[in-house]
């Protein structure tokens, strides 16, 4: 995946939520554009929202390692990111 797919995920208005799929199998969601932060070479995924809206921790998913972008649908329950 490149900077430049992620960057028109984040940007795009009205979000569109989504999940990134990595190498070892393991999934993460993007359920707002806040809870997520690009690098060059790293999509930082929040997971584990706290109470006031921000992220208990931060998955660093590399770009080389993501094989698959999903769009998630705002009826689905919500999944925890895989440890």
């Amino acid at each position: 995946m490149t900077v430049q797919t992620f960057r028109e995920l984040l940007t795009q208005r009205p979000f569109k939520p989504f999940r990134v799929v990595m190498s070892s199998g393991l999934a993460y969601e993007v359920r707002h554009p806040e809870m997520a932060m690009l690098t060059r070479t790293d999509l930082l995924v929040g997971v584990d929202e706290t109470d006031e809206g921000v992220p208990a921790e931060f998955k660093i998913c590399s770009l080389l390692h993501i094989t698959a972008i999903e769009p998630l649908n705002a009826a689905e329950p919500k999944r925890a990111g895989a440890d």
